[in-house]
């Protein structure tokens, strides 16, 4: 009997807000999840900054470029894939600030992103990153107008 083939990913995710709207990416046809919208961001490459990473991915995907905050949430989830488990270690960064035209992403894992209002994402098929992202987005958005 072989042993089940099991690695972590580690990876950096953007929580970027506009009002009362979260930024959103589509997951495409090559990923387990087609349809499903996610977090921007993605995976660190070995030795490079978590931050670093963050900042590339989000710019890849979105055109945006972000300026990150500290991180505010570590999310973990276990997949169970055809070449094993692999656990997602996602760290989530709030975006400060962010500059640029949003563009889709057309070579990857992402093929669309959208602002989406904070009361439409129920709507939505969102992956566990994606509904920890809108939970913290509606604690933020709480918080900022004394709810």
């Amino acid at each position: 009997m072989s042993e089940i083939r099991r690695w972590t990913r580690v990876a950096g995710y953007a929580l970027i807000l506009r009002k009362s709207q979260i930024l959103l990416c589509r997951l495409n046809r090559a990923t387990s999840s087609p349809g499903s919208w996610t977090l921007p961001g993605g995976g660190i490459e070995f030795g490079e900054h978590p931050k670093a990473a963050t900042i590339r991915e989000v710019k890849e995907e979105t055109g945006l470029t972000v300026r990150l905050g500290e991180v505010i949430d570590i999310d973990t989830d276990v997949f169970h894939v055809p070449e094993g488990q692999m656990q997602a270690l996602r760290l989530i960064y709030l975006a400060e600030s962010f500059e640029g035209e949003l563009i889709h992403e057309t070579d990857n894992s992402t093929d669309r992103c959208e602002w989406v209002d904070l009361n439409r994402t129920s709507k939505l098929r969102l992956v566990s990153l994606a509904r920890r992202g809108v939970d913290l987005a509606r604690s933020r958005l709480a918080s900022n107008t004394g709810k």
